[in-house]
């Protein structure tokens, strides 16, 4: 991966063995964040920020970034679904990207996203949460666990 920027997945990234990771789910409202761990390869949602501006934003995530120590970040890229193209928000979260990256200069890696939203509710409709409201609560949150466990799993099942 070029040092000044961030990067696609296309072969597993050169990782430590250990360390934490934090995951985002990019949305013009919400971020979702999840963290994961390298040597257990194990995502777990962490949080939702729906802060309206930029500086609240980035300060929130910034004392996350500062709490968890991660050595990477991970961020999904919406896809149009026929894989042609380019996503309504696909331009926004690479410039979120570019911004995590030039701000905290940690590797930032990019990640399909497709389906992961979707993925989210109905495993929280499983989990049985009826209520609309409150899967939406944990709905952002959930999405970039299952983004950066993803992530992860390519990582695990890369062969050395």
């Amino acid at each position: 991966m070029p040092e000044g920027t961030p990067s696609t997945i296309t072969s597993p990234p050169r990782l430590p063995t250990r360390g934490c990771l934090l995951g985002f789910d990019f949305g013009l409202a919400r971020i979702g964040i999840a963290t994961g761990e390298i040597e257990t390869g194990l995502a777990s949602p962490l949080a939702a920020i729906a802060l309206e501006s930029s500086v609240a934003r980035f300060d929130a995530l910034s004392r996350l970034i500062e709490e968890w120590q991660p050595v990477a970040l991970v961020v999904g890229l919406p896809r149009p679904l026929d894989g042609k193209g380019e996503h309504a928000l696909e331009s926004h979260c690479r410039r979120f990207a570019d911004q995590l990256h030039g701000r905290f200069r940690l590797p930032v890696y990019f990640i399909d996203e497709r389906f992961s939203s979707a993925e989210a509710d109905s495993s929280l409709r499983s989990a049985g949460m009826r209520n609309w409201r409150a899967r939406k609560k944990k709905l952002d949150a959930v999405s970039a666990q299952l983004i950066l466990q993803q992530f992860l799993d390519t990582l695990h099942h890369a062969t050395p």
